[in-house]
């Protein structure tokens, strides 16, 4: 949004520019084609270039409003523009003549509607100049002074007024006024986007209490309840809450509100789950192998239930009691949207045809519904002691679907 709201300030401005340089040049052409004619006394090709310019520009501005294309209307400007001051300049002396300052307006303006435009004019006009100069310095000249000796100085001080009056008053103001424009809308853009960094900021930390919330009210049920498979289960989406928060609690914690350092938030979540399951004396220790790589919330979350089941069927099946154990857990980035998860651990494992539809356990399913959310495959690597998944998967940028 804050994109598009500069874009219209800078279209608005470039617009407006073009538009008042077109009339303001007209209406001063009109005016010195007709000098020519009865105050210096030129009587040709000098008058009518500037009323063809005048007519012409006033036909493409006019035009303008119906076509609303810009690029039309200033290639035509300046094409034209090139064209009469070429022929201005030839007539009217040369290399030497006043009225050649015209031509780096026009590179003027080029810079001020595109840079690639600007380039593109400064380099013709560098041309232009060369071959001017010499068609004036050698015996291939095929022009002559069309203004009389003694109207070359009123001729020299119109072209000159007349360039710097466009320079100044037209462009220079119009371009101040344009740069005005754009950095006051570049400060308003900003502000705006730190309020929504501020709300977003805040939805995020009300999440991350809500589901804390949440959390705290299992973990208060769960103390009611004698059975110790049902207090299992309470706990287990307990954990599955807190991975949640985790996320929400990183987002508004950085900078960054759209990404999360996902090796910090893995370590954070593993330490969690093995404090909270095992105790903090325990014998698990931690290996985590994940370089420098961001993730957004739509993959973090599932990503991280993921990580989530498997640590703590480690935690619960694989590393028995007050077992010693190792988990690890080694995550690759392969190109733009590719990912390699290898996570596991040391423990007893369990047999190979396990799996989810052979089995009713809820966080082998989820592990398996999770990565196809996450548009990925679940392989078991058996050729290391214990339990160790490859899991392959992919960014997304949609919206979380619910696990089926």
């Amino acid at each position: 949004m804050g994109l598009f709201v500069k874009d219209t300030y800078r279209l608005k401005d470039k617009v407006q520019l073009t538009l008042r340089v077109n009339y303001f040049s007209s209406i001063i052409s009109v005016v010195l084609g007709l000098m020519c004619l009865y105050t210096l006394d030129i009587y040709r090709i000098l008058p009518f270039a500037f009323f063809a310019y005048s007519v012409i520009n006033i036909i493409n501005t006019l035009a303008y409003y119906k076509h609303k294309n810009l690029v039309i209307t200033y290639n035509i400007t300046s094409i034209v523009a090139l064209i009469c001051a070429v022929i201005i300049t030839l007539f009217s002396g040369g290399i030497n003549s006043p009225f050649i300052f015209v031509l780096a307006l026009i590179v003027l303006t080029g810079y001020a509607t595109t840079r690639l435009y600007g380039k593109v004019y400064l380099y013709l006009n560098m041309l232009i100049v060369i071959i001017l100069y010499i068609e004036s310095t050698t015996d291939l000249s095929f022009t002559e002074n069309m203004v009389p000796e003694s109207s070359r100085n009123l001729f020299s001080f119109l072209s000159v007024f007349f360039s710097v009056y466009l320079m100044g008053d037209v462009l220079g103001k119009n371009l101040l006024k344009a740069h005005h424009n754009l950095y006051k809308s570049r400060n308003e853009v900003e502000l705006r986007i730190k309020e929504k960094e501020t709300l977003l900021k805040e939805i995020h930390h009300r999440v991350k209490n809500n589901l804390q919330t949440v959390s705290s009210l299992l973990n208060l049920q769960s103390r009611s309840i004698e059975d110790e498979n049902i207090k299992s289960l309470i706990k287990s989406s307990q954990n599955r809450v807190i991975s949640m928060a985790m996320v929400h609690e990183m987002l508004y914690m950085r900078n960054d509100l759209a990404k999360i350092e996902y090796r910090s938030y893995v370590k954070d979540l593993a330490e969690y789950l093995i404090n909270s399951i095992k105790g903090a004396n325990n014998n698990v220790k931690l290996k985590i192998e994940i370089p420098e790589i961001k993730l957004d919330i739509d993959t973090a979350i599932p990503l991280g239930l993921l990580i989530n089941e498997v640590i703590t069927n480690s935690l619960k099946y694989g590393i028995k009691d007050d077992s010693q154990g190792v988990i690890h857990i080694e995550m690759e980035h392969h190109n733009n949207k590719d990912y390699k998860l290898n996570i596991g651990d040391n423990g007893i494992g369990f047999p190979e045809a396990a799996s989810p539809t052979t089995r009713k356990s809820l966080g082998l399913k989820l592990i398996y519904n999770l990565a196809r959310q996450l548009k990925g495959t679940v392989d078991r690597d058996y050729t290391k002691k214990g339990t160790h998944y490859i899991i392959t998967f992919k960014e997304v940028s949609e919206q979380i679907h619910s696990v089926d």
